[in-house]
């Protein structure tokens, strides 16, 4: 393992932001970079993968100084209290610094400076980080595919199969190995059985809630299910409704609880979510409403094995090549201008 570097160039970390030193060798732990105090000034920008101006989030690609591998840095604007006294605080005070850009008639802009410690961002460090990862953070063009059940057997299915992230976080979760402090509700049941815990971007306010339900039953999707499912889905529709209910005093009217579909991981979860909070991933091309699920198995047994699905790839993903190999989609002409440093 590499000895901790020590410079005087430009880099501005205090001591306590220091990576840590492994105290009986002296040595950095460069195995796991979660396990040190990390400090942005020894990240080295190689490029900016998006910037989504509409999350006010931003995704670059670079690397750790004294750390092996690529990693991936996510910062996004923290949402604001929706506490009035929280506001009132951290916002309106004499110490928050206020300055007009212009204005016209009854209308003002201004750029506004709260004190740092109301000013935060939420970052999320991946590393090392996978050419896997670097491209799915890429920004990319989309479209929509038809999904036969024909063409899930012969192109997506084989993708899936050889192609997975890893699901041991989903494992230990379920073998009560991590995140066990995380969890809202949980049932042991192997049939119908699953665990709810928070997902991993949610800062516990209410307002923006978040929560995933992990069957303990092994099912890669949507596309996997039939009426012999239907007492899971019931049960992690109706136990995870009054979970929520005792514990965050919010009604089922006010939770939006789907699937995705293409998910992010094979294994399948159903999302609970506040209604009010615009959460990624709901949109028509993504999201099934699990009520939605339920009724079309109720309806049709097989309903998944029959239906057209539509969903969304990204240019240049492995899926997406896969059905260009397949004359599904026709050959991307140029691509999005990235910005890059």
């Amino acid at each position: 393992m590499a000895d901790v570097p020590v410079s005087n160039d430009g880099d501005q970390c205090t001591p306590a932001k220091k990576i840590k030193v492994d105290a009986e060798n002296g040595s950095e732990n460069v195995n796991n970079i979660h396990d040190a105090n990390i400090c942005l000034s020894n990240f080295e920008i190689k490029k900016i993968l998006q910037n989504n101006c509409s999350r006010k989030q931003v995704c670059v690609h670079g690397a750790f100084k004294g750390h092996e591998g690529s990693s991936i840095v996510l910062l996004e604007k923290q949402e604001f209290s929706d506490n009035p006294q929280s506001l009132q605080t951290e916002l309106f005070t004499k110490d928050t610094s206020i300055q007009k850009l212009y204005s016209n008639d009854i209308y003002g802009n201004y750029e506004c400076f709260p004190l740092k410690e109301y000013n935060g961002l939420k970052v999320m460090v991946i590393h090392p980080a996978t050419q896997k990862h670097i491209d799915k953070f890429k920004r990319k063009e989309l479209y929509i595919v038809d999904e036969t059940y024909e063409l899930y057997k012969n192109v997506t299915l084989p993708y899936i199969e050889s192609s997975s992230f890893s699901l041991q976080w989903v494992y230990n979760i379920l073998e009560q190995k991590a995140e066990q402090d995380k969890i809202v509700y949980e049932d042991r049941d192997e049939k119908v059985g699953f665990v709810m815990v928070n997902d991993l971007k949610w800062n516990g306010n209410v307002n923006t809630l978040k929560l995933i339900a992990l069957p303990f039953q092994k099912i890669l999707s949507i596309r996997e299910l039939n009426a012999s499912h239907l007492p899971l889905l019931r049960n992690i529709r109706d136990a995870g409704i009054e979970a929520i209910s005792k514990k965050f005093n919010l009604p089922a009217s006010q939770l939006r609880i789907y699937f995705h579909y293409q998910p992010s991981y094979y294994y399948l979860h159903v999302h609970f979510a506040y209604l009010m909070f615009e959460t990624p991933g709901i949109y028509v091309e993504k999201a099934h409403l699990l009520s939605m699920v339920i009724r079309n198995l109720e309806l049709m047994p097989d309903y998944y094995t029959k239906a057209v699905l539509s969903y969304v790839v990204a240019a240049g993903d492995p899926l997406y090549t896969k059905f260009l190999e397949e004359g599904v989609l026709s050959e991307v002409k140029s691509e999005s201008n990235e910005a890059e440093k």
